[in-house]
């Protein structure tokens, strides 16, 4: 698939076949994930993959939707601070915007193999932490989940170009 077609399959998809991910499909999303870039290729990032199956109530505490703990994979992409490149000038910590890089490369790899996820930021950050195990310094960026659509694409409805590129100044 080109990348224009790519971007275009891509939508947030909001039921889940249950199915399971065949290993080597979750290995090609991870290793997407693994070549994202980052900040000076620090990678101040980890991706927890959990199997929801079980868990539902207590993953439901993260977000309470139930397409969220309905595909057989959940992605959750944290970012540790403490091995983000710092920008000298004002000391801003790269680690979070690295980790949502993260993301859309998942995102994207998923689309590519025939999987869907839907990237989950309107997320309990304490619930993640707790049901995680997360230590206080990693902090918990984006969630998704895997898995093959049983929904289908909406028409995509976004802004017009114009209103979103400037050129050379505000």
């Amino acid at each position: 698939m080109n990348f224009q077609a790519l971007i275009n399959a891509r939508y947030s998809v909001r039921a889940y076949k249950p199915e399971p991910v065949p290993r080597e499909k979750l290995d090609r999303v991870l290793e997407a994930a693994r070549l994202a870039p980052t900040a000076a290729n620090r990678q101040p990032f980890r991706v927890i993959v959990v199997e929801p199956k079980g868990r539902e109530k207590e993953l439901s505490r993260i977000y309470p939707r139930k397409w969220f703990v309905q595909a057989p994979v959940l992605l959750a992409v944290v970012a540790v601070p403490s091995e983000g490149w710092v920008r000298k000038y004002d000391g801003w910590n790269a680690a979070e915007v690295d980790a949502t890089i993260v993301m859309s490369h998942i995102v994207l790899a998923a689309t590519e193999e025939g999987l869907g996820t839907c990237w989950v930021g309107a997320f309990d950050p304490a619930a993640a932490r707790e049901v995680l195990g997360l230590p206080p310094e990693v902090v918990p960026a984006a969630f998704a989940p895997l898995g093959y659509p049983a929904d289908a694409a909406a028409p995509k409805r976004r802004r017009r170009l114009a209103e979103l590129v400037r050129r050379d100044r505000w």
